[in-house]
């Protein structure tokens, strides 16, 4: 969250300017990609923030592929939204 406000500070944005969050699922360290998943989600559940779970596996044959291109790519390869959906075991 620290960096979340210290980039939105940066460019002079508040957090409801923020439409939609892509969120790389892996490869990546574990606890990584749960703390990113917890924010995302927290925007998703307090101001409706639509996010986009990916992983470059999902990009197949892509060749170079950039960050800036991720919504594009999303598209293309139909990357559904909102697909982060907890998983209870009892």
């Amino acid at each position: 969250m620290i960096l979340i406000s210290d980039f939105l500070n940066l460019k002079k944005l508040k957090k409801s300017d923020i439409k939609t969050f892509y969120v790389n699922c892996g490869p990546g360290s574990f606890a990584g990609i749960r703390n990113s998943i917890s924010v995302v989600k927290a925007f998703f559940l307090s101001k409706k923030v639509n996010y986009y779970c990916y992983s470059f596996q999902d990009f197949k044959n892509e060749k170079d592929i950039k960050y800036e291109n991720i919504p594009y790519l999303c598209d293309k390869f139909k990357i559904k939204k909102n697909l982060i959906n907890p998983i209870y075991i009892s």
